[in-house]
């Protein structure tokens, strides 16, 4: 087996140790040169890889049966046109991964909240005594890459995947047992040509779907639930409501299997009766969508062979993850909530109508080429203030202004709209203005439905800054 590894990030990287593992012939490539980069390199080295950065040996890789491709690289850069060139096809790192699993598989995608589902959901299957391992696009150092958990001694009986769509674009053979995908909405345009082009690739998702596939999809989301198209398989719904789509049924639902019922968590797998999980007061997570990802998660641990009372356990002991609806602290009777994972518009937006005391909220970063109007209904409804920052700023106070006023036209109901705030400086200018303007009972929301390549590395910087800032930790 030789194998060709483009780009030498945490994806890369295990690729190449998988492949090495197995006996391959690798060599891998990076045009970066940095320090990270080059201990990669040495590693992989030391390993028998033959490393080249800097610059792809295009003839070198045209030699490998299996070019694996990190999702970091864009469709157009000059190394996958000088592949296409060559009529040469490559894979991504999860699509090779699961080439070695031995276990069954779940992957979990989707817009927004894949991260939270697919951590809860292998945490529910563990604490009911199911053996399960966590990896892919979890990102953050949460959990391995795809390949790092095809290394594991003994295999799960679960690998539990969440998928991004830059993954899920270049697999071939890529079939879950069962997949879950949480939501639908304009994500990353600033790297595909239309939304249609990025549905597309979620939906690879089912390409290898068969008769037993099953398919847990979000039952209050019309988009998520026509992207299977007619791809065989047994469809569950999650929704907090349990008549969710019951006028509109797709072929192939099975009707809504997890759902709120007096206000409990409450399963009913097909061709069984109600199981009821836990208040949903009592779970340990924020907000209306993590009930939803509650719901998919528990439904998804259950289908896998779960017990009741293990995922009754487990949705007890979760804890929220870093940077997704996160409390990092309460000062002065003000709650700090860090979602710097919020990187588009409908997470923010989601963030928001979850929440039920008044927000004052941090929206800006790197501008994706995303509507922000949509965000206005939201924000009428929740913020008291949204402090505007970052590369997005103006585009953002022009975009809501006009969507404001236009709720507020003659013939429409007249709204109290939340005062928008743009700040020219810093991050840490934009939370003390927003502390200042920030009452005790006030949630301070970190959601910017923006990328936070502006002002900061990724979106965990942002959020740990914002957490320090929380701690009263001023100085940067």
């Amino acid at each position: 087996m030789r194998v060709s590894i483009i780009g030498l990030g945490a994806s890369g990287l295990a690729a190449a140790r998988l492949a090495l593992r197995e006996g391959g012939e690798v060599y891998a490539s990076d045009l970066r040169t940095d320090d990270p980069t080059a201990a990669t390199a040495h590693e992989l080295r030391a390993l028998g890889a033959h490393v080249h950065l800097g610059r792809h040996d295009m003839d070198r890789i045209a030699e490998a049966d299996t070019v694996v491709v990190s999702p970091g690289i864009p469709p157009d850069a000059p190394v996958l046109r000088a592949l296409r060139a060559r009529g040469l096809e490559w894979v991504s790192e999860p699509e090779f991964a699961v080439r070695f699993y031995q276990g069954s598989l779940i992957a979990v995608t989707g817009t927004n909240g894949k991260t939270t589902t697919a951590a809860l959901a292998a945490h529910l299957l563990q604490a009911a005594g199911v053996d399960a391992a966590l990896g892919g696009n979890v990102g953050g150092g949460l959990a391995p890459a795809a390949s790092e958990l095809a290394l594991r001694e003994p295999a799960p009986a679960w690998y539990v995947l969440e998928v991004s769509s830059f993954q899920l674009a270049d697999t071939r053979d890529f079939a879950p047992e069962i997949g879950v995908v949480t939501s639908l909405a304009p994500d990353h345009l600033d790297r595909y040509p239309s939304l249609e082009a990025y549905y597309r690739d979620k939906a690879r998702l089912f390409q290898n779907a068969h008769i037993d596939s099953l398919w847990i999809l979000n039952g209050e989301d019309p988009a998520v639930r026509d992207l299977p198209g007619d791809a065989p398989g047994v469809r569950c719904l999650f929704a907090l409501d349990p008549s969710a789509g019951a006028t509109d049924a797709r072929d192939g639902e099975v009707g809504v299997c997890a759902f709120l019922r007096g206000g409990v968590l409450t399963l009913r797998i097909p061709g069984g009766d109600e199981e009821s999980l836990l208040p949903a007061s009592e779970l340990p997570v924020l907000g209306r969508h993590n009930l939803l990802n509650a719901l998919g998660a528990s439904l998804t641990a259950r289908l896998a062979g779960a017990d009741p009372e293990g995922i009754r356990k487990g949705l007890l002991s979760f804890r929220p993850l870093p940077h997704r609806m996160e409390p990092v602290g309460e000062r002065d009777g003000i709650l700090w909530v860090n979602d710097s994972k919020a990187t588009n518009v409908h997470a923010a937006r989601s963030a928001l109508e979850s929440l039920d005391r008044p927000v004052v909220l941090l929206l800006g970063g790197k501008d994706k080429g995303e509507d922000f109007r949509p965000l206005a209904p939201a924000l009428v409804r929740h913020a008291r203030v949204a402090v505007l920052f970052g590369e997005a700023r103006v585009r953002l106070a022009q975009e809501l202004e006009e969507a404001l006023r236009e709720m507020g036209s003659p013939g429409r109901e007249v709204v109290a709209a939340p005062r928008l705030v743009v700040v020219s400086g810093g991050f840490d200018t934009a939370v003390a203005e927003a502390r200042r303007r920030a009452f005790p009972g006030d949630l301070l929301l970190l959601s910017p439905a923006c990328s936070s390549f502006d002002l900061f590395t990724n979106y965990e910087a942002r959020g740990r800054r914002f957490a320090e800032l929380a701690r009263g930790e001023e100085a940067a």
